[in-house]
């Protein structure tokens, strides 16, 4: 089994090459694109390592205040976008002790755990293969493809509800904070008479992906549209 040291360099190295993929993704969208993406909006950004049943990589522009005792922080950095690296376990976090991982990965006490509120991404990687650079460059890539996606829907959406751009931009700010249930009350200030959107935003557990789509739609997707006539 590799050493503490082993195991931290290689979780370095897959994250710089999971930021090194998004930004090879990146670089094939437009300027406006790119300065909308979460990874690229720019401030401090830390990576924190979790290691409970799984491995937890999560970015937050949250602080994580002065390392305290047994706290390990590496640094990584490439052309636009720099990062700090560090690294949390039971032994250093007690409370990750407590989260139950037996069912699957437990995204949200992890960031209970750590008093982390809002994440720029967060994803669960496998040590031993699972941290390869060929892994890593997938996932990159798919988490540029997934923000630019959504980069490009706001865009339409807010062009498309004159009036209420502001309504749109803080509902950026709450999807890209991870805010759910707050994206679901601003998505349904945006457009307050839809019946699917109506569905997806009173939901006890609301999927920020499914009313953003949902909301898209009700503006009239990516096609051509002309905005319903008042009853």
């Amino acid at each position: 089994m590799p050493g503490p040291e082993e195991m931290r360099a290689a979780v370095a190295s897959y994250v710089t090459a999971l930021h090194s993929a998004y930004l090879a993704q990146a670089d094939t969208f437009p300027p406006a694109v790119r300065g909308r993406m979460p990874l690229l909006t720019g401030g401090p950004l830390t990576v924190a390592a979790v290691g409970a049943r799984n491995l937890h990589l999560l970015a937050t522009r949250e602080g994580l205040g002065p390392l305290r005792g047994q706290e390990v922080e590496l640094t990584g950095e490439l052309p636009g976008l720099a990062w700090s690296l560090r690294f949390y376990d039971p032994v250093v976090t007690p409370a990750l002790g407590t989260v139950d991982e037996s069912a699957g990965p437990a995204y949200a006490e992890v960031r209970q755990a750590l008093g982390v509120a809002t994440t720029v991404y967060h994803v669960v990687a496998q040590p031993g293969s699972g941290l390869s650079a060929h892994h890593a460059g997938h996932v990159g890539s798919g988490l540029a493809a997934g923000d630019s996606a959504a980069a490009r829907d706001f865009e339409t959406i807010r062009s498309r509800v004159r009036g209420r751009e502001r309504l749109v931009d803080e509902l950026i700010g709450a999807t890209t904070a991870g805010l759910p249930h707050a994206s679901a009350l601003l998505a349904k200030a945006i457009v307050p008479h839809n019946r699917s959107l109506d569905e997806l935003v009173t939901a006890a557990d609301p999927d920020p992906v499914a009313i953003r789509k949902a909301l898209l739609e009700a503006v009239g997707g990516r096609t051509g549209w002309t905005p319903e006539q008042p009853l």
